[in-house]
């Protein structure tokens, strides 16, 4: 089994990066996802409800929002009780999908993690700040919460040492695919 880990920066274009590689050939574990399922849980929404002393039940991820945005450590704190549960459900998609040719991860602290040697090839997704940014707020996010989550992750210059492959995004889907076609055909 080959493990093919793909990290970046907030919005340079990792999902899209990992949805092309996997493309309905390998099984993509993608951790942004997992963290939604998180969530959701009545248990992950006890142990956030008591750590952060959270008032209301409704709309925890908001709530955690406003709560990281003026306190820096709380980010910290939440990634202890959210990271753990992350790699459990690593551990159990690695599990089921034992006997695959190639897995696909998709994490983006992969690095900050210090995860590195989990995985047999590394592909950083790298894109322009500015556009990273963009894309941020097109999705209904606000700047605030981008500054703090990109100044908790590396910079794509400290990150590029790890890494066995390099994207740059910073161009349009047809580039991107052409470049991702590039990497598969040396992995």
């Amino acid at each position: 089994m080959i493990k093919i880990g793909i990290t970046g920066s907030l919005a340079s274009g990792k999902s899209t990066v990992a949805k092309i590689i996997a493309s309905k050939k390998y099984p993509l574990f993608d951790a942004d996802k997992a963290v939604k399922k998180i969530y959701q849980t009545n248990i992950f929404k006890a142990k956030i409800f008591k750590k952060f002393k959270l008032k209301n039940k409704k709309n925890i991820k908001n709530n955690i929002k406003k709560i990281i945005s003026k306190n820096k450590k709380s980010l910290k704190d939440l990634e202890k009780i959210i990271h753990p549960i992350v790699r459990k459900q690593i551990r159990i998609f690695l599990k089921r999908n034992k006997k695959k040719k190639f897995v696909i991860f998709e994490i983006p602290l992969l690095i900050e993690s210090n995860l590195m040697k989990h995985y047999d090839k590394i592909i950083l997704v790298n894109s322009r700040r500015d556009l990273r940014l963009k894309r941020y707020l097109k999705r209904g996010n606000n700047k605030k919460i981008f500054n703090l989550l990109n100044k908790r992750q590396l910079s794509p210059a400290k990150k590029i040492k790890f890494c066995d492959y390099v994207i740059n995004n910073n161009s349009s889907l047809k580039k991107l695919k052409k470049n991702v076609k590039l990497i598969e055909s040396k992995i």
